[in-house]
């Protein structure tokens, strides 16, 4: 195995340490010393690759949202696809609520994380472009007068605010069986452009093109971004 290789395969198997006892703790925070005792690894090691505890943060942030990319690319049915949108925020409530955490605290304090967060927000532009195509063809499907905007906002919603449920201890004494929550939420969503039936035959989305040439933009901005 080559150095290159070698590297790459122990920095993702710090990223992975290092995202598994961030859920443990419980409070959003590890030390540098614990991750490297868990990993058999020298202090210094990890320093090779994150110059900070906060890069380290950013960097399982990004292999995060690589992950939903990834996800949001498999090439099936839009009712499949917008299912897969919701319940990924819901299958792990606890990690999606910790991360964004993090990320807002990172937001409000970090400094020189600029160049990753350009990196983390590019590859969130590319997964909106991919929402977009999936929501607007689901909309079409059902023959719904509903936005590609207002659908997005509201699976955002629906999503975050049940992993909130989900992550609490109020839900978990009092509120019945996670599958079934989770299976009534993707259900709601899926059941909501319904709601809003075309008035007529041709159903125009006309804000769809606006929001792609929004990130159209900012992602052009970003490339011309010097950090």
């Amino acid at each position: 195995m080559s150095r290159q290789r070698q590297f790459k395969l122990r920095e993702e198997n710090i990223l992975a340490m290092a995202e598994q006892l961030l859920l443990e703790s419980g409070d959003g925070d590890i030390t540098l010393d614990s991750l490297a005792d868990q990993l058999d690894l020298a202090k210094g090691t990890l320093y090779k690759h994150f110059s900070s505890k906060d890069e380290l943060y950013l960097r399982i942030i990004i292999r995060y949202e690589e992950h939903l990319f990834d996800i949001n690319r498999i090439d099936d049915c839009a009712s499949a696809g917008v299912a897969r949108m919701i319940f990924q925020q819901l299958f792990n409530p606890q990690k999606a609520m910790l991360l964004n955490q993090i990320e807002e605290r990172l937001a409000a304090s970090a400094t020189g994380l600029n160049r990753l967060f350009g990196e983390l927000y590019d590859i969130r532009r590319q997964r909106m472009k991919r929402l977009i195509d999936i929501i607007s063809a689901y909309l079409k499907d059902e023959r719904s007068s509903l936005s590609t905007r207002d659908y997005l906002s509201s699976i955002w919603a629906m999503g975050q605010g049940g992993a909130g449920l989900l992550n609490s201890s109020f839900y978990q004494r009092y509120l019945g069986r996670r599958d079934t929550l989770r299976y009534a939420f993707v259900q709601q969503i899926l059941e909501l452009p319904s709601h809003y039936p075309a008035i007529s035959d041709e159903v125009m989305d006309e804000d769809m093109q606006e929001l792609v040439e929004q990130i159209e933009t900012e992602s052009e901005e970003h490339r011309n971004t010097s950090y």
